[in-house]
This record gives structure tokens, sequence and C-alpha cells, in this order.
């Protein structure tokens, strides 16, 4: 990233394509936020790499003018890791939405963050399946009626958070589609954080969920820094925070800490990155005979 004069310009990321979206689908606000961030930071275009999954949100990859990679349902993760070995240098942001995350991609995000390889993860949570018609997702809230639910969701909803937290995500954040210019604070927090930095975005979707809308959300946001104050060093307050999903939600960075990443810890990874060292006079020959007669 260039630091000085901002020679970028969030124009410099749209695509000739426009976005399907419903009108007022909180993914927009999420998309603008995205670019804006991108900009400021001074990241051009073509050293940037967006990685999703399945769903409304992770069509995303398709508006976005950088290197993209639209994979398969729950497996955003993997693939976006599988880039980041590949080249450490490359700004990566991998994104999804609920169920791609917490449902299909439940195991990757598991693991994920205590590899603390240095991406962003934006976690876009509309609490429903928008793409496929209204089923309930892992995070519909109890009680929550839809089409594969008529009579209320009777689980518990997964919350992101805690997980993320617990298995060693340096960076941890809620933010809200709600309030696009705090989200674009948040996403430069964390594509300028070393290590593993996740974002769980409160997202409104105007068409299957009338009941977690925009102002749902901003009646319950209570701001960290400024409607509540916070250590984001202390991991016991973060996971009481993370945990806190009721008549208050808190929004902002809930945990961040410097620690070894993935790239610190492995020997090939250091200085050059692969996709860059020269394999033109690496001979193989000794190896091929150990195991080739």
């Amino acid at each position: 990233m260039t630091i000085g004069v901002q020679l970028v310009k969030a124009e410099d990321f749209r695509t000739d394509d426009k976005p399907t979206w419903c009108p007022g689908c909180g993914d927009f606000a999420i998309l603008k936020a995205l670019r804006e961030a991108l900009a400021e930071l001074n990241i051009p275009n073509y050293e940037t790499m967006l990685v999703t999954g399945i769903g409304c949100s992770s069509k995303m990859v398709h508006w976005v003018e950088v290197y993209g990679a639209h994979t398969i349902h729950g497996r955003a993760l993997p693939v976006g890791e599988g880039a980041h070995i590949a080249n450490h240098e490359l700004p990566l942001i991998v994104a999804g939405g609920d169920g791609d995350m917490y449902g299909i991609g439940a195991g990757h995000f598991f693991h994920a963050p205590r590899r603390n390889m240095n991406l962003t993860l934006l976690v876009h949570n509309n609490q429903v399946y928008g793409l496929t018609k209204g089923q309930a997702s892992p995070t519909s809230m109890k009680g929550f009626k839809t089409k594969s639910h008529p009579l209320g969701v009777i689980e518990e909803p997964v919350n992101g958070l805690p997980i993320a937290l617990l298995n060693g995500a340096t960076f941890v954040a809620r933010g809200t589609a709600s309030n696009p210019k705090h989200l674009k604070e948040l996403i430069k927090k964390a594509i300028t954080h070393k290590g593993f930095a996740y974002i769980d975005i409160l997202q409104h979707c105007v068409t299957f969920n009338k009941v977690n809308t925009a102002k749902w959300v901003r009646e319950r946001a209570v701001y960290i820094g400024e409607d509540i104050e916070h250590d984001p060093t202390d991991k016991e307050a973060a996971l009481k925070l993370a945990m806190d999903f009721n008549d208050e939600i808190p929004i902002g960075v809930i945990y961040q800490v410097e620690m070894p990443t993935f790239a610190d810890g492995t020997p090939a990874l250091q200085g050059t990155p692969l996709v860059k060292k020269d394999i033109e006079n690496i001979d193989i020959s000794a190896l091929m005979k150990r195991f080739i007669p």
C-alpha cells in the first residue's frame, strides 16, 4: 500500500457490471464501505484479492474491480488461505454470508483463526438465507418464522464472535451495514491489522427478514469508544462483549492484539512470497530418485 498522498479512488474499484441485489439490501452499504476503505488505504486494485463463497453477499466479488475468486459454498476461507500461502504479501479479503461461514463452512471458520494468517474476513450476517429464498440460517433468532421453520426457529443462534475469539483470532469486531461510515473505518483497521482479522457485519435483508431490520439494529447498537469504554487487549472483557447480543449490541473493535502470524512461523514463507521465488534453477532430481526407482 502507498503511504502519503492518496492516489487511489473508490471509483477504481467499480466494475462495468451493476449489482443485482434487492433495492435497499444492506450489501450495498458493505460494498461501498469496502471500496472506500481500500481507496483510503491507497491499496491499488491490482494489488488486492477478494475471495467469496456462495450467497447474496458472495456475489460481491463480481462488483469489486480486484483479483477475485468466486468459490463454492462454504469454501471461501480455505481458498483464501491457499492464496495467502502463495503470496503472503497480497492484501487479501474473504467475504461470505452467515450461512456460508457459520453453516456449511463452519469447520473452516473454526480452524482459520488459530492459524492467524494475515487476511481479513467479512461475514455479511443477515440472519437468514437470502439467495435460496428465506430459510432460517445458523444465526436466525429463536422464534423467527421462515419457510423452513413455519412454527419458528427452536435452536439457539450461532454467535461467531466468541468462537473466533477463543480460537485465536487476533482482531475481532462487529460492524453494521446501518452505519457504513463506521463500517469503513472498521474494515480499514482490519486490513491494516497483521494477522487474522474478522468482522461480523449485521446486514439487513429487506426481502426475507422483516424482524432484524436496519431500524432494529440502530435501536440496539452501542458503540465501543463512544457509548461504552473497553480495552480491546483484555480478552476476558472482550469475551463478555462478544457474547452480548440482546437489548444492546456492541459495535466496534472487541479484541485486537499482535501475535506471530502463520507466515512468521513458516520458513518457506520468509522473505520473498512463493509466487515470486525463482524456481528455474531448483534441482529436484535427487528427491525424485528416492521415490521413483
